[in-house]
């Protein structure tokens, strides 16, 4: 599958405005700006399996296509939530726990990137990714 592989962080747009957004404090946004994140991806199928590696935490993730599961963001909100493949783009919704809100998620292949991209309370940010 096209997601497939490992994909190291290149560089972001909006990226520090969208974790103000979301509430998280000056230092978390300062160090989160430069978290080396590397994403381990693997398809089977409808399920997924993601690797996700920074400076900040480790952690795996399972999950199957069309079906909640809960998540917790590196800042350690915890939300609850779906992806679903949209053609060639996986779109997640994810509900936060604590107040409600949705934060929406897009990754999609765009030439020989992984593009990432969130939207929370109107503030959207990108992150490209690039094979490892």
């Amino acid at each position: 599958m096209a997601f497939d592989g490992t994909w190291k962080v290149e560089r972001s747009e909006n990226y520090e405005k969208f974790m103000e957004a979301l509430g998280v404090g000056m230092m978390k946004r300062k160090l989160g700006a430069h978290d080396n994140l590397k994403i381990t991806i693997q398809q089977n199928g409808d399920k997924f399996s993601i690797k996700e590696a920074s400076n900040f935490r480790n952690i795996d993730i399972e999950f199957t296509l069309g079906v909640s599961f809960d998540y917790s963001l590196a800042d350690g909100t915890e939300t609850s939530g779906v992806w679903t493949l949209e053609g060639n783009k996986l779109v997640g919704a994810f509900t936060r726990k604590d107040n409600g809100k949705v934060l929406k998620a897009t990754r999609e292949i765009v030439g020989d990137e992984l593009v990432q991209t969130y939207v929370y309370e109107g503030v959207e940010t990108k992150r490209f990714f690039k094979r490892a």
